[in-house]
């Protein structure tokens, strides 16, 4: 079966399982797992799901580090129609308790405990009861509770190879993959719909504008119940017959010791994580030549990151690139062509068919080089937000272009630049301010690691700009340098008012800096 012609998921397990049975497909901890063990091991976890009833259109919720046992979990999932909602470690109980109602779960497979952290046999023990709709309670890697079944055993189930075989046939393009819920920066979570089809042609597209082929490796740090994690990486790279190695959580000791041991030939991960991954002292003991491709994503990546990167990967092409959950993966994507400056100003053009368009507030799309909201349609756009239909209507609209509440313009050569998130702007004595291009500046200074700007009120203003600033080890840094380098290089409304130094900034379990909190603060 030729790779372009799988249509749902699971072919693509089944294309390369046929195709290099033997090839490793996942490197763990120093373990290895081929493709067809990957594809056997889902087969016989499948038939265990059928057995305790999970039937297709059902969910199924995933609380582990970046495994083998997510994956086979996820494509055990594929095979029979389920549904993997997408649960993160770092998840407490009213995030739990949000979603596994929401989506109505079915079954929760989960790891027994996050080191001292969290315990997860004696939490769904007592919290089971919540969530009335969770009939199955799996745990991987050690006992459960009463009542509760064990992932090993499941993963023993015998095939029935007639009834998987009638599972499979049945599922279609159409149908839920897995829902992945947004952060929740306003209001309650939205839990993106992600289809078989979507998540596809998202990884296609990446796939191909990034040329993946069978000799490739990538490290894949990020959350696996995240998109970067689970199309950018599991998915995009199995089209290409290409192994993983699975980091369990992202540390730059972990992520470097690996690749010394097994050099990939892409790296990838959000800006925080390349900032914090050049910063560590093991850094040097890479061997960057085996690179050829630096991917950075999730947000803009700063002035000197990039330099940065240039710098250390010195054989690699340097990529931005830009995707969401409603997106169901990547859907811009640096030019292989891009000089340093398009780059950095940058966050790429859109690939695989992918459009774009800047609408202004009542819906109007805006001349190129003006701000409006960032508007994308295209195959690998989700299905909506699960069971939110007001939601749905106000990000996806009647034709199919997706509202991604990010402001940026189009330029004449047709790159997409980013001006930041919409809620994020802020109005200071009458002038739009957008924060990250406050932010790339600040970044270029050399004593900052790291920055985030938000808006904050004033009885004169209206708003004025605050920006937390992180400095980097060993470094002395003022509030009055940090406003003089900005006066000399900036309008005089968009230097900040307000500077605040941190030893660190909060960040989501993907690595953004998570401005939401930093907002928080000052209410608080």
């Amino acid at each position: 079966m030729d790779v372009d012609q799988s249509r749902v998921i699971w072919e693509v397990l089944d294309r390369a399982a046929k195709s290099v049975p033997d090839k490793t497909c996942y490197f763990f901890m120093g373990k290895e797992y081929d493709f067809k063990a990957v594809d056997e091991m889902s087969d016989r976890l499948a038939c265990g799901l059928f057995e305790l009833g999970i039937c297709k259109g059902d969910r199924i919720g995933i609380i582990a580090l970046n495994q083998p046992e997510w994956v086979f979990t996820y494509f055990a999932a594929a095979k029979i129609g389920a549904t993997v909602v997408g649960l993160n470690v770092r998840y407490r109980e009213t995030e739990l308790d949000y979603m596994l109602n929401q989506s109505e779960t079915k079954a929760v497979v989960t790891l027994p405990a996050l080191g001292d952290q969290m315990d997860y046999v004696k939490f769904f023990e007592g919290f089971r009861r919540k969530v009335p709709s969770v009939e199955h309670f799996i745990f991987m890697g050690g006992p459960g509770f009463e009542g509760s079944h064990s992932l090993e055993a499941l993963l023993d189930t015998k095939v029935d190879r007639t009834a998987l075989d009638a599972a499979k046939a049945s599922v279609r393009p159409e149908d839920l993959m897995i829902i992945i819920y947004t952060s929740g920066t306003t209001g309650l979570p939205k839990g993106a719909a992600v289809t078989n089809g979507s998540q596809l042609a998202a990884a296609r597209a990446q796939a191909a504008h990034t040329k993946v082929g069978p000799d490739d490796l990538v490290q894949v740090a990020a959350p696996l119940n995240h998109v970067g994690g689970i199309s950018c990486g599991i998915v995009n790279m199995m089209l290409a017959t290409a192994p993983v190695e699975l980091i369990p959580m992202f540390d730059p000791n972990v992520v470097i010791e690996r690749a010394v041991a097994n050099p990939p030939t892409i790296m990838a991960g959000v800006p925080t994580m390349m900032v914090l991954l050049m910063m560590n002292e093991k850094f040097g003991s890479l061997n960057t030549d085996a690179v050829r491709l630096v991917i950075t994503g999730g947000s803009n990546a700063e002035p000197s990151l990039l330099k940065g990167l240039y710098d250390a990967f010195p054989k690699a092409t340097v990529m931005n690139l830009y995707g969401l959950s409603e997106s169901s993966g990547a859907l811009v994507i640096s030019p292989w062509d891009s000089d340093f400056e398009s780059t950095v100003k940058s966050i790429g053009k859109t690939v695989g068919g992918f459009e774009v368009k800047a609408v202004d507030n009542d819906g109007q799309e805006v001349p190129q080089g003006e701000i409006g909201e960032l508007c994308f349609r295209g195959d690998g756009i989700a299905a909506g937000y699960f069971r939110m239909p007001e939601e749905t209507s106000a990000a996806f609209d009647a034709d199919r272009w997706l509202h991604t509440g990010d402001m940026g313009y189009i330029d004449e050569k047709g790159y997409i630049v980013l001006m930041g998130r919409l809620k994020e702007m802020y109005l200071q004595g009458g002038f739009n301010v957008y924060p990250v291009e406050v932010e790339n500046l600040i970044s270029k200074h050399p004593k900052v690691a790291m920055v985030a700007g938000i808006g904050v009120p004033d009885p004169v203003l209206g708003e004025i700009g605050r920006y937390y600033i992180v400095p980097k080890p060993g470094e002395d840094l003022s509030e009055e340098e940090i406003k003089s380098y900005c006066r000399e290089r900036l309008a005089d409304y968009k230097v900040p008012k307000q500077v605040v130094f941190r030893a660190e900034l909060p960040l989501t379990p993907v690595g953004k800096i998570m401005k939401s909190v930093l907002k928080e603060e000052l209410k608080g």
